[in-house]
């Protein structure tokens, strides 16, 4: 969940990666990337990963990728940005429900930040990453809002446009669920505009729907209509967010 090929000047092939990845080809992106070398693994794995978040599918591709990059790192760094991946995958798997690898996430999470010093790029995903286990695993919003806060700050040292926008849905998320609702807007409105300033079309239905959330009528109907053109225009990506679009039933009361 880097920002590679967002920003101007990057090479070719980043850029190919980027507007791959963000129309929600992951696999025709991780493709592009070559295999040998510590990097490209590492990135490809990550892509690979990204896709079982947002389709649940291609599980077995996405551990075959993790197993290469774990393979071919010798740098801490390295190391640590491969657990930081195995750590994700394991928490997806156990968010969709495909197996309970919760120990598994912790453990992966805890090896990264053995590896990957603070004030390093990757320690800020990994923060984030933690947040992510702590608000939906463990169920401590308290410690989930800590470390999307640690993330908050080192994206934001380490101008990565992307990883905000998911800090800050997050922690809009987390001041929403506590009844906060003017926090709740600035943060769901700034991570939808970043995600539209990137052109992360696979991550602006999302961003959609939880401004909607916060939002009152009818600018809330109008949010939730464009996330579902977007939603079907990638084919029903991201799955999950199925469920938050489904429209009310025809002839149902309304407010």
């Amino acid at each position: 969940m880097s920002g590679n090929g967002t920003t101007a000047g990057d090479d070719p092939l980043q850029t190919a990666v980027w507007r791959l990845r963000s129309r929600a080809c992951w696999a025709d992106a991780a493709a592009l990337l070559p295999r040998d070398t510590a990097t490209a693994a590492l990135q490809r794995a990550a892509l690979l990963v990204e896709r079982c978040l947002y389709t649940e599918r291609g599980w077995a591709d996405a551990e075959d990728a993790l197993r290469t990059a774990e393979a071919l790192a010798h740098t801490d760094e390295e190391r640590g940005a491969a657990a930081c991946e195995r750590g994700q995958l394991a928490y997806t798997a156990t968010l969709h429900g495909v197996r309970d690898r919760a120990d598994e996430a912790r453990a992966a999470l805890g090896r990264a930040a053995a590896l990957i010093p603070p004030g390093a790029p990757g320690r800020a995903l990994l923060d984030f990453r933690r947040g992510l286990i702590a608000e939906n695993l463990t169920r401590s919003p308290q410690a989930a809002r800590a470390a999307y806060r640690r993330a908050h700050a080192g994206a934001t040292a380490h101008a990565d446009p992307l990883l905000l926008s998911f800090t800050w849905r997050h922690l809009a998320g987390l001041a929403l669920r506590d009844g906060e609702l003017t926090e709740a807007r600035h943060g769901f409105a700034e991570s939808l505009r970043i995600r539209e300033e990137l052109g992360y079309l696979v991550g602006t239905a999302p961003a959609l729907a939880s401004l909607a959330d916060a939002e009152s009528e009818p600018e809330a109907s109008r949010l939730r209509e464009e996330a579902r053109r977007l939603f079907r225009l990638l084919g029903g990506v991201p799955t999950w967010l199925a469920r938050q679009l489904t429209p009310p039933t025809p002839g149902a009361a309304t407010a």
